[in-house]
Order: C-alpha cells, then sequence, then structure tokens
C-alpha cells in the first residue's frame, strides 16, 4: 500500500495498532521516521523531502521539545534542576517562584482559555484528580463521595502569574493534562517548520499535526471508534490541520456496572456522560487539544452551537448509542 494512501490512526487505546497503520510505507526518497514515548503517548514524526544531515537535526530537536514539555508539565515526578508541575504544587503557600519561560507561557495560555471556556476548564483541579485517581487505582473503594470532592481546593484565583514567576495563595494543585500534549505538539510543528520542513505527520496518540502532503495530495487522519473494536469511522483529509480526540475510553474504572472516566467536569465534580469521544479539527494543535476537552464536558446540542459560531472549527461526535454527528461545516474535510 502506498503512504499516501494509509491512514493515521487517532487513537487513545491502541497506539502500539496506530503506530503500525501509520503511514507504513518508508522506502519514499527523502522520507524519514522517528518513534518517541513522552506524556504517557506514542508519538511517530514522520518528515519528508529532507536530505539525512536535516533529518538528524530535526529528530534530535524534537525529541528535545517533547522531552522538556514532558518534564515541565510532570505533575508526579520531579526532575533534577526543573521547576515543573510537581515542583509548583509542592511549593509552599504564598512564595513566588521563578520558572522557564516555556512553562510559564504554558500556564499562562491555559489559565486564558481557562477562563474563556464558562467554568468547563480549571488547570487548578488537579485535588480532584488525584482523589479519582486514588479510586481509579485501586488504592480505595467505590467512587468518591460529593463531600470528599467538595472539600479540594480548585480556586483558580489563587493562582497569581507575573512576568515569569507564580505565585499560590492556597493549597491548590496544578494539573495541565488538557493542554501540555497540544501544546508541545504545535511547537513541534511550529520547529519544523522554522527549518523549512513544511512537509510532516506529527501522530502524538490522539493528537495528530500535518503539514503540507508531499505529494500535492491530502493527508487522510482516520479517526477510530471508541470502542474495543478498531474500526475507522470516519476520514478526515486535509493540509496544515490538527485533529485532536478526547474520550471516555482511554483511562476509566467500573464500579457496580458503572464506567468513570478520567475527565472530570470542574462544575459537578464527576465525569460526564454526554458522548463517547469528540474529535476537533483546526489549524492549531494547542486550541484543538483544549477545545475537544471542553466540548467533551458539554451536552451534544451545546457544543454544536458553539462551535457553529467558531472560526474555522469543525468537530465530529461520536454519542453513547453510536450515533456519529458533525459540525456544519465538517464536510469539507471528508
Amino acid at each position: 500500500m502506498k503512504a499516501y494512501v494509509s491512514y493515521i490512526i487517532v487513537s487513545i487505546i491502541t497506539i502500539v495498532l496506530s503506530l503500525l497503520f501509520l503511514f507504513s510505507s518508508t522506502n519514499k526518497k527523502g522520507l524519514y521516521t522517528t518513534n518517541l514515548f513522552y506524556m504517557d503517548t506514542y508519538i511517530n514524526i514522520k518528515i519528508y523531502d529532507v536530505d539525512e544531515k536535516t533529518k538528524d537535526k530535526a529528530f534530535d530537536n524534537i525529541d528535545k521539545i517533547y522531552k522538556k514539555y514532558h518534564e515541565l508539565s510532570d505533575r508526579y515526578q520531579k526532575y533534577d534542576n526543573v521547576k515543573n508541575i510537581y515542583y509548583i504544587n509542592n511549593i509552599d503557600i504564598n512564595t513566588e517562584i521563578e520558572i522557564e519561560k516555556e512553562l510559564y507561557d504554558l500556564i499562562d495560555y491555559s489559565v486564558s482559555f481557562c477562563k474563556d471556556s464558562n467554568g468547563l476548564l480549571n488547570i487548578a483541579m488537579g485535588n480532584v484528580i488525584d482523589v479519582w485517581k486514588s479510586y481509579r487505582d485501586g488504592e480505595k473503594e467505590g467512587i468518591p463521595t460529593v463531600d470528599e470532592l467538595k472539600n479540594q481546593n480548585i480556586n483558580l484565583d489563587d493562582l497569581v502569574l507575573s512576568n515569569n514567576k507564580i505565585l499560590k495563595k492556597s493549597n491548590i494543585s496544578l494539573d495541565l493534562g488538557a493542554f501540555a500534549k497540544g501544546y508541545a505538539t504545535e511547537v513541534a510543528g511550529d520547529y519544523l517548520e522554522s527549518i523549512d520542513i513544511d512537509k510532516y505527520i506529527i501522530n502524538a496518540g490522539g493528537n495528530v499535526k500535518v503539514g503540507k502532503h508531499y505529494d500535492n495530495k491530502k493527508y487522510k487522519i482516520g479517526l477510530q471508534k471508541p470502542t474495543k473494536d478498531s474500526e475507522i469511522y470516519q476520514v478526515v483529509k486535509g493540509n496544515n490541520i490538527a485533529v485532536t480526540t478526547s474520550g471516555s475510553y482511554e483511562r476509566f474504572y467500573e464500579y457496580e456496572g458503572i464506567s468513570y472516566h478520567h475527565i472530570i467536569d470542574p462544575n459537578t465534580l464527576f465525569p460526564p456522560k454526554y458522548m463517547l469521544s469528540v474529535s476537533v479539527i483546526s489549524e492549531y494543535s494547542t486550541y484543538a487539544d483544549a477545545l475537544d476537552t471542553m466540548l467533551f464536558l458539554m451536552p451534544l446540542e451545546e457544543g454544536l452551537e458553539y462551535v457553529y459560531k467558531l472560526d474555522d472549527i469543525e468537530a465530529i461526535w461520536y454519542t453513547n448509542d453510536g450515533k456519529i454527528i458533525e459540525s456544519e461545516g465538517f464536510k469539507k474535510y471528508e
């Protein structure tokens, strides 16, 4: 099968299948590929029409980009000489620290997006996420009580940002799960274009960014069913776009026959059950990655109305009963 008719599998469950199925042909002149693993995600990168020296430089620097954002956004591990999210979450209250510009800019962008999300996104949800994680990991049995969740501080206003410095006015805990991977992928794409590599594919699990097609065609990005089978239910065709997906099928556990996934609504403090997945198409991976989480936390009708008001954004929903709902302009990508 020729490379240009293969599919990129946008999947959070079966990453290995994604990498096997993703543009499997590697014999085209000037095509190079590499695999990375950061942010709990297998990342496959392909670049076209470059020489070997340029390839080596590009892959080395992209590895550094993902490694850096992996370490900066990690909330469960500290690293030598890195003031990351783990470090910030464990500093004393009212202690101002200076952090790396890359992390400051990522947090600043995330805060701005959260404040425009009508309360649906909140990077100060770390304490609530940790409570749910303790049940999902089997440390506790059952599900959290409402009081247990409401006792966790999630006040984003207690975070103060100024001139690469950060201060917490309370014991809030930050989590950049809705932002970090899309942000890093956008940085990686921008880097490639800055060194005149405009024909590329970046597949970071449920986050895909593509540049120009190497053969003046359109890339075909397959959206995988958020179910146990691994069929493609829709194909997105385009160049210079990002396609990202949020779903309830990546991290979850069951209790008394009910499934509880990892995406938590800041308003209810519980996982929503509006749909199985939602995918977003945008020019920017940074924006698409945050928006798909936001749409996943909305009832379908509200999400459709919200996307209708946005310029150059399309989305597709996979409902709980297996229906596929597209935004009004989605057909231009079919």
